[in-house]
């Protein structure tokens, strides 16, 4: 009986090896996709950094000339290799959206109050390099260079119609799902690839329902996803809340991911799902972030073919190309 259980076992086991050996999946084809986290911007120290607190008064002292959400900080991203900008957008009192990080103007700008509490044409009068110091107020290097340079998601869409965009809804309220849809159907926009989106899951459900082909995830939905699939991974199956979505490869604990790298990629891709890889090691109280340093994505093999999520993609596009070998 013993001799039985053991082979039953054995079987088993070698079953589930083989269902998620990397090696037979093969090697994916295509190229890794590169998403710039609001462009090419001012980084910032993040040591002891609370989920509200101003960033443009920690920012280090500038290496280049952009301020994030800009229309030439996402060109730079562009030029650095970005496949896709990921860009932040507030309603605005006048029917427009206003492409801009923050949920107050206090931080970065001379205005005072919510952003999304004012009109665009208020908007375009502010100067969003106003609030920047890399010495503690000393001095202000983006003073008065940054007025006007608040973009409308349409200023965006038009400026790069053949580029590809990640729409982050900063609030959580379903009904600005709907009001984003109504702007962009308007408009025609966008003028190309899908709709990409992600948000609050109570904003994102709204979104799905509204545009069934969009490529839409919340930090919920990521979440039910690993948790799943890391139970249930093993058989070959990929929750629901794995598909047409977002799903993260921690640079951490990736290997805990059942098919790493080949087979994983691919049960995603068949899902709709775009894979992306994450900094776990450097996390704050905002949660994880995309990856600033060639460092944080040498674990990966030469022939992923997934997402990374990039901070300072000035530093990771170019390395990204030698690393994967990946043609100009």
């Amino acid at each position: 009986m013993r001799k039985y259980l053991l082979l039953g076992i054995s079987a088993f086991a070698i079953a589930i090896y083989l269902t998620n050996a990397s090696w037979l999946a093969g090697t994916r084809s295509g190229k890794p996709t590169l998403i710039a986290d609001r462009g090419v911007y001012q980084t910032y120290n993040r040591e002891n950094l609370g989920r509200d607190d101003c960033t443009a008064i920690r920012v280090f002292q500038p290496e280049h000339q952009y301020l994030e959400n800009t229309l030439a900080s996402m060109q730079a991203a562009f030029d650095a290799g970005a496949d896709i900008v990921e860009i932040d957008v507030h309603p605005t009192t006048d029917g427009e959206f206003a492409v801009f990080h923050d949920w107050t103007l206090d931080c970065r700008t001379e205005g005072k109050g919510t952003t999304r509490e004012h009109t665009m044409e208020y908007l375009k009068t502010l100067d969003i390099g106003y609030g920047y110091t890399p010495d503690g107020g000393k001095t202000f290097p983006f003073r008065g260079k940054g007025v006007g340079l608040m973009p409308t998601l349409e200023e965006v869409y038009r400026a790069f119609p053949d580029r590809e965009f990640l729409i982050n809804i900063k609030s959580g309220r379903p009904q600005e799902a709907v009001q984003l849809d109504n702007y962009l159907r308007e408009r025609n926009l966008p003028t190309r690839g899908k709709l990409r989106v992600y948000g609050s899951e109570k904003v994102m459900e709204k979104i799905r329902a509204l545009r069934p082909d969009a490529w839409v995830f919340s930090r919920d939905s990521v979440k039910q996803c690993t948790y799943r699939y890391l139970m249930l991974g093993w058989s070959g199956y990929v929750p629901q809340a794995c598909r047409n979505g977002a799903v993260v490869a921690p640079n951490t604990w990736h290997w805990a991911l059942w098919g790493w790298p080949n087979r994983f990629l691919q049960r995603m891709e068949d899902a709709g799902s775009l894979v992306m890889v994450l900094d776990f090691k450097h996390r704050s109280p905002g949660g994880v972030h995309g990856i600033y340093t060639p460092e944080q994505i040498d674990f990966l093999p030469t022939d992923y073919r997934g997402a990374l999520w990039v901070e300072k993609i000035e530093v990771i596009g170019p390395y990204a190309k030698t690393k994967f070998g990946l043609e100009n």
